[in-house]
């Protein structure tokens, strides 16, 4: 048996142990990274810690900090509240609103983990206050960020057509982002459509003081993932069991009124702008202008942040550092080091270079779609793109398959996945939920991305490689 299959093999027990024990599947990836970089890579210490996500690890501790620190103070709370404001009460729109928001960030050049790692906090902070699915929620600020991701100015977009310019391939700058524009915004309604949106358009308007009230009581269904036995209304209150559409939960009758909320007479509560507020929102202010605008490291530059927020108000900040949420960052980085493992031992190559040399190369076309899916679940979107578009270029070259839709297609393939929590995107929306089982929203998570990997590349396939385009 090759080393290449028996590192595959093993990535299958992991995934089986860690699903039927309850293991961390990050601790056993570290073990499994050890075991066969060392006994089947012969690799030593330094090879196999190579994979590990450093810079993935303090942008999920960092950001998960700097918003625990917010959510102490209150100042989710008042942005929870700005944002129903904006839009009049529709709390049916705020979905649409955090897409389009991660959208519009990596149209103009965020890079796709900063955008969601931005927006993401405040989205599930929203979902929990108002008995959303944070399945919906969280999925809609993944795809709006690859909504956006292939615009001509975008990074990934600057990537993957640098790449085609340097194979010599014809390309289409606008068709690469109205493909993956497109392919988001359909997933994205669908979405909206399984996982309560209609029930939020039926809710109507709200007040920010209603905190998840239905405005005359009653019950309110958000919905789940058809297969996750699951509903997932508002955390405590969440009766959905069984198979199929979740059943949703009853919404929480009243919300305590904090020390520091105000009353505004017929207008109920309110919530005041303290000093600390005020300095978080700056903080988040700055965030933004650091990564956005001088391409500063999101992680460090949250850390540094929450670094000053806790010296000037530890009371504030004494349990931040106990929220952020340390097995969700143990998970994503022992995965990526047993990845990185692969990688150093040309398991990744060593498959793609399989598909490249089938003779069809409409098959081999659908089977690298699969492959930038599946490996793109677990890796770099940008980077498994980098490696499979070069593989594809000896069947290109033969004029059976259009470049312009091929490359489409595996763009779109690769990066609709970062929903999976192994990604950097969905691990930055599993990390960012509040107040939610995160065991249950993993595995909603998981099964989604699973879901996603197994039909979308198909429906890429047939869509942009089979009429030929380019």
């Amino acid at each position: 048996m090759s080393p290449e299959l028996i590192s595959i093999l093993v990535l299958v027990v992991v995934f089986v142990i860690a699903t039927t024990r309850s293991v961390n599947m990050g601790a056993l990836a570290f073990a499994a990274a050890f075991g066969v970089g060392t006994l089947v890579a012969d690799l030593d210490a330094d090879g196999i810690f190579a994979g590990f996500p450093g810079d993935l690890f303090v942008v999920l501790v960092g950001v998960t900090y700097l918003f625990a620190i917010a959510r102490a103070n209150g100042t989710t709370d008042w942005l929870v509240h700005a944002a129903v404001r904006l839009v009049r009460g529709r709390v049916a729109l705020i979905p649409w609103v955090m897409f389009a928001l991660t959208g519009a960030l990596t149209a103009i050049g965020a890079v796709s983990p900063a955008a969601v790692a931005i927006v993401a906090p405040i989205a599930l902070s929203f979902a929990t206050r108002y008995s959303i699915s944070p399945l919906l929620m969280g999925t809609m600020v993944v795809h709006g960020a690859q909504a956006g991701g292939f615009s001509p100015i975008s990074i990934y977009g600057s990537i993957v057509n640098g790449i085609v310019e340097r194979e010599n391939l014809p390309g289409s700058e606008v068709g690469l982002f109205l493909a993956s524009l497109v392919a988001n915004l359909l997933i994205a309604a669908v979405l909206f459509a399984l996982l309560g949106g209609r029930k939020l358009w039926a809710r109507g308007a709200v007040t920010p003081e209603d905190g998840g009230v239905l405005g005359k009581g009653g019950t309110e269904p958000t919905g789940s993932v058809p297969g996750t036995g699951a509903g997932t209304g508002h955390p405590g209150a969440d009766t959905g069991t069984g198979t199929g559409v979740g059943t949703g939960g009853t919404a929480p009758a009243a919300v305590a009124v904090r020390p520091d909320q105000e009353t505004g007479g017929t207008e109920g509560t309110g919530v005041l702008l303290t000093p600390a507020r005020i300095a978080t929102l700056v903080a988040l202010v700055a965030l933004v202008v650091a990564v956005l605008g001088f391409d500063l490291d999101a992680g460090l530059t949250a850390v540094t942040l929450a670094v000053v927020l806790s010296t000037a108000w530890p009371d504030d900040s004494r349990r931040a550092v106990g929220e952020i949420a340390w097995s969700t960052v143990l998970l994503i980085c022992g995965v990526l080091t047993y990845v990185g493992v692969l990688e150093e031992m040309g398991t990744i190559t060593w498959a793609g270079e399989g598909v490249g040399g089938i003779g069809v190369p409409l098959l081999a076309a659908v089977l690298l779609c699969y492959i930038g899916a599946i490996v793109s679940a677990f890796a770099s979107s940008v980077g498994i793109m980098g490696a499979l578009i070069p593989l594809a270029v000896p069947f290109l070259a033969q004029g059976e398959i259009g470049a312009v839709g091929m490359i489409a297609a595996l763009a779109v393939s690769a990066t609709v996945v970062d929903v999976s929590p192994f990604s950097t995107n969905g691990a930055l929306v599993l990390a960012a939920a509040p107040d939610v089982d995160r065991d249950r929203f993993f595995r909603q998570l998981m099964i989604y991305g699973g879901i996603v990997a197994a039909a979308v590349p198909a429906l890429a396939w047939l869509v942009l490689v089979v009429p030929g385009f380019g």
